[in-house]
């Protein structure tokens, strides 16, 4: 099974206008964009101009939001906004996403500004060009029919932005609201890179702010921003699909697979040999009892090992046991993404090792030497030390 995806490249930000751009270049067609938009009672304030765009060698789509003569860019309450979207007739997936992305924005401004989310009133993101850009933005993500939305890390540029207040420091306190839980790259580009509609936008749709770790692309799209920056002013949105690991969120690692038969040695040299070899960079070691020929009990010592250190554990293994001979072969391990993070507890710092499971849901393990140590500087025995810092982690981590 698979799942069809898209991946946002925000290396210079992102804007509304961008957004529309890249959906049109990565698919999405014109005419069922111009369309729909055209739904909306605002649909005599504005002209969506779709044509080819360039930046600095890189081709794609620029999209154009151009109000009618005489029209003013009017303050709206998240509340009159819903009504506009709500006219228009859209499919219920439509109008929620672009109210999520409404109602995201409300959320921050009124943060900022001490008030309520219904007291807001919004000006540059409640005119009529953002409002397209917004429903725009729902109407294209609907259109590509996605399971999964991923995003590297955003630009968001340096220096300052003349908003409806003033001057504001970049990114502008909405935009940083409304991405604080994002990965955020600063000074890319000299000015305002990304906005609180392209910030709104990103926040409604993204589900994993990380690059998919296995992505076969069908479509690339370029949407060609305004303005000129010391980079290509363009956002980069790749529509493709998702294998199986990816979809389950798993890691992949490739090592040798290192195996020996050993019966005529003792059983105590197997302890430093073990420890030799993860010295060497063995992943791992384990052991496993056989039945060799003529009934001679014996053991067989697998171990995991990267290709560059291979040279290395070789030496060990010939060195430190009797085998005069190992078998290698090539394995691939899926893993679930993990961390490893120290926790302080009523006891003392533990290292603790979480793990991320395909439902997002976590589980962990206190590091058991860190657990040892504790029960001895406190005199403890170790299944009491050990419940009592778990009580401690559980409530640290969730």
């Amino acid at each position: 099974m698979t799942q069809r995806a898209l991946f946002y490249e925000c290396f210079a930000g992102i804007a509304g206008d961008m957004h529309l751009g890249g959906l049109v270049d990565v698919g999405v067609p014109a005419e069922h964009l111009v369309r729909e938009l055209n739904r909306l009672e605002l649909a005599d304030e504005f002209d969506l101009v779709i044509e080819p765009g360039k930046k600095m060698g890189i081709t794609g789509t620029r999209a154009t939001v151009r109000l009618a003569e005489g029209i003013d860019r009017p303050h709206r309450h998240l509340s009159t906004i819903k009504g506009i979207l709500n006219r228009a007739g859209y499919p219920p997936r439509v109008e929620k996403l672009a109210e999520s992305m409404f109602t995201t924005i409300a959320k921050a401004e009124a943060k900022i500004h001490g008030t309520t989310v219904e007291a807001i009133h919004f000006h540059e993101v409640g005119a009529t060009d953002s409002i397209v850009d917004v429903a725009g933005a729902a109407i294209g993500i609907d259109y590509l029919d996605i399971d999964v939305a991923y995003c590297s890390p955003v630009e968001v540029g340096s220096g300052m932005v003349r908003c409806e207040h003033g001057l504001m420091p970049v990114p502008a306190p909405a935009t940083a609201e409304i991405l604080k839980n994002a990965p955020l790259r600063y000074g890319g580009v000299d000015g305002e890179a990304t906005t609180p509609t392209g910030a709104a936008i990103l926040s409604a749709v993204v589900n994993r702010f990380e690059a998919p770790r296995f992505l076969t692309a069908s479509a690339i799209g370029y949407g060609i921003g305004q303005k000129d920056f010391a980079v290509p002013n363009a956002v980069r949105l790749t529509l493709g699909e998702l294998g199986n690991a990816a979809e389950l969120g798993l890691e992949t690692e490739t090592n040798l697979e290192v195996e020996c038969n050993i019966d005529d040695m003792t059983p105590e040299a197997f302890g430093p040999l073990t420890e030799n070899l993860f010295a060497k960079g063995a992943k791992d070691v384990f052991l496993t009892p056989i039945v060799m020929k003529k009934s001679r009990p014996g053991t067989k010592l697998s171990l995991l090992v990267d290709e560059a250190r291979l040279d290395a554990v070789l030496g060990e293994l010939f060195a430190g046991s009797t085998t005069i001979g190992a078998r290698l072969s090539r394995v691939t391990k899926r893993m679930l993404p993990r961390e490893e993070r120290t926790v302080t507890t009523s006891l003392g710092d533990v290292r603790v090792k979480i793990v991320t499971l395909p439902d997002g849901s976590q589980r962990w393990k206190p590091e058991h030497d860190d657990v040892v140590a504790l029960a001895e500087r406190h005199g403890t025995d170790y299944l009491t030390t050990r419940e009592a810092v778990s009580r401690d982690v559980d409530s640290a981590i969730r």
